[in-house]
């Protein structure tokens, strides 16, 4: 029996939704499990990352558990790969680009409707936020992109597929146009 892959996943600022499109590859996912093992994922309870072939990452950065949580990330994984429009562009989270970090906090925890007992958290457990949401790019390097928001099922099975094969990945037109 040939060599599994070792395939991790993690998420950075962003709602999940690669992650559960990952799982729409639904019943292939038991062909998949004969030829990757997987490391980080949300079909595991490994928190942290060991060294993988490859990893699929979603979620832009916006605070500094991000910055650490993707460094870390790039750190282990031979093949790095941007899934869904937040890790490749920031997605909706880089909406808040617009406005200064300040402004958002007090519009949230001190402005907003139904905000009762006003207070900006201030806790060593939470992390900084960043003055602007960053794609993954622009704090590591990235391998290949997965477009989408989120990316189907179909577009993750295509680059695995792929990569399983041995061969470079290509995804045809009619899974990444959005037209």
């Amino acid at each position: 029996m040939a060599k599994k892959f070792k395939v991790a996943t993690t998420s950075l600022a962003g709602c999940f939704g690669c992650h559960m499109s990952f799982l729409d590859i639904d019943e292939r996912m038991l062909e998949l499990a004969q030829h990757v093992e997987f490391d980080r994922s949300p079909l595991t309870d490994i928190e942290h990352c060991g060294p993988c072939d490859i990893g699929l990452i979603e979620g832009g950065v916006c605070n500094s558990e991000n910055v650490h949580t993707l460094r870390e990330f790039r750190k282990n994984c031979k093949i790095l790969v941007a899934v869904g429009a937040c890790a490749i562009n920031g997605g909706l989270p880089a909406m808040r680009n617009h406005f200064d970090v300040e402004d958002c906090l007090n519009e949230s925890y001190i402005n907003g409707l139904g905000v009762e007992n006003a207070q900006i958290p201030s806790d060593p457990e939470l992390p900084l936020l960043l003055d602007k949401v960053h794609p993954i790019h622009e704090i590591v390097k990235v391998d290949y992109y997965l477009p989408g928001c989120p990316p189907s099922g179909d577009v993750f099975w295509a680059f695995l597929s792929d990569m399983i094969a041995g061969r470079e990945p290509s995804l045809p037109y009619e899974l990444v146009h959005f037209d």
